[in-house]
């Protein structure tokens, strides 16, 4: 298989199909717009191995109108709730490179672009499922000359073939796509999995990871399997405490092992060059066949079918030689049950 081109991201980690996965811990509203529980969770993901944490740049503001709040002002109190300022977020990026992991987010507007991108140094920028047909969004962001991850829920084939040509052709070319199912929590049966090695087929230039809206971590592992470059997977504290895809989120004790089988996962991907081990290469000794005599053998006997059995262990003349040694006789009298070697046969 051709190795795709790697992109980097602006943390120096570099990214790729069938590399090394870069995990990204999504924290999503699981802080509850709280600035002290959003730092333990950042420190949690540290400790479990993750690469990166993701918040979301967004206010009530930049996501609904103000018409759909006017009908719905409890929705404008809990998002305004929830959400976290510049403020808040620079501290998070500040404190996220003080320990160790890579900080990024998703913005809903040109202005928490902005904020990002001149406050933050993000690793890079994450487009949102949502925002995949905002061509005007998406080329504003590509200007800014940051490594864009893109999310492709609800997406056609069509429409995440216009939103990385918007993006490319305004200069941007170290982009992500990841594969998503805007479910939550995902029924593991509509996954849809293989739509990894489907993007890797028709974006043959850009690396194709994996964002998991799922319960459990098999599905993450499973997409390493197939390749993925990355894994985003909501992370909590508590996904027992009522919030926005709080109960679907990842704790820290089950994001620890989805990182450790994740890279497990890639560690036995290997190569696609047939190679044996000097491990393995020994085992033929104590699990493959050789040729036992049957019966007694008697100096100047005949080797025949009936007079020789293939039992292990493989020390002797291999299984696949036998049609060489028929017909052949032995230079000396051999017991029944014996192992056969090439020099008691006269060649």
């Amino acid at each position: 298989m051709k190795q795709k081109r790697l992109i980097k991201l602006n943390d120096g980690y570099k990214i790729g199909d069938f590399q090394k996965p870069y995990i990204v811990a999504e924290l999503n509203t699981s802080h509850f717009g709280n600035i002290s529980i959003a730092k333990k969770m950042i420190l949690r993901a540290k400790e479990t191995g993750c690469n990166c944490v993701k918040l979301q740049s967004w206010s009530s503001d930049s996501l609904y109108s103000k018409k759909f709040f006017n009908k719905n002002p409890i929705s404008k109190r809990f998002f305004d709730k929830y959400s976290l300022d510049n403020s808040q977020l620079k501290k998070l990026s500040i404190y996220s490179k003080k320990i160790g992991i890579s900080f990024s987010s998703t913005p809903y507007s040109e202005e928490e672009v902005n904020f990002l991108v001149q406050e933050c140094n993000p690793a890079f920028i994450k487009v949102a499922s949502m925002d995949l047909n905002n061509h005007l969004f998406l080329k504003f962001i590509a200007k800014k000359k940051i490594p864009i991850i893109l999310s492709t829920g609800m997406g056609t084939i069509n429409e995440i073939e216009n939103a990385v040509k918007v993006i490319t052709s305004n200069g941007q070319k170290n982009i992500c796509i990841l594969h998503c199912v805007s479910l939550y929590p995902l029924d593991t049966k509509i996954a849809n999995l293989k739509n990894i090695t489907m993007l890797r087929n028709k974006f043959r230039d850009i690396p194709i990871g994996y964002s998991d809206h799922s319960m459990g971590i098999a599905l993450p592992i499973s997409s390493i399997a197939l390749g993925a470059c990355m894994v985003e997977k909501h992370f909590t504290l508590d996904s027992k405490k009522i919030g926005m895809d709080n109960h679907m989120a990842t704790e820290p004790y089950d994001m620890q092992k989805l990182t450790s089988e994740c890279f497990t996962a890639f560690n036995s991907l290997g190569t696609e060059e047939r190679i044996l081990s000097k491990q393995e290469f020994n085992q033929r000794k104590k699990m493959r066949r050789s040729v036992f005599t049957r019966q007694p053998l008697k100096r100047n006997e005949k080797i025949t079918l009936d007079k020789i059995l293939l039992r292990r262990p493989g020390s002797g003349i291999p299984a696949n030689k036998v049609p060489a040694i028929l017909g052949k006789k032995v230079n000396k009298n051999i017991n029944k049950n014996t192992l056969l070697k090439m020099s008691d046969i006269i060649i």
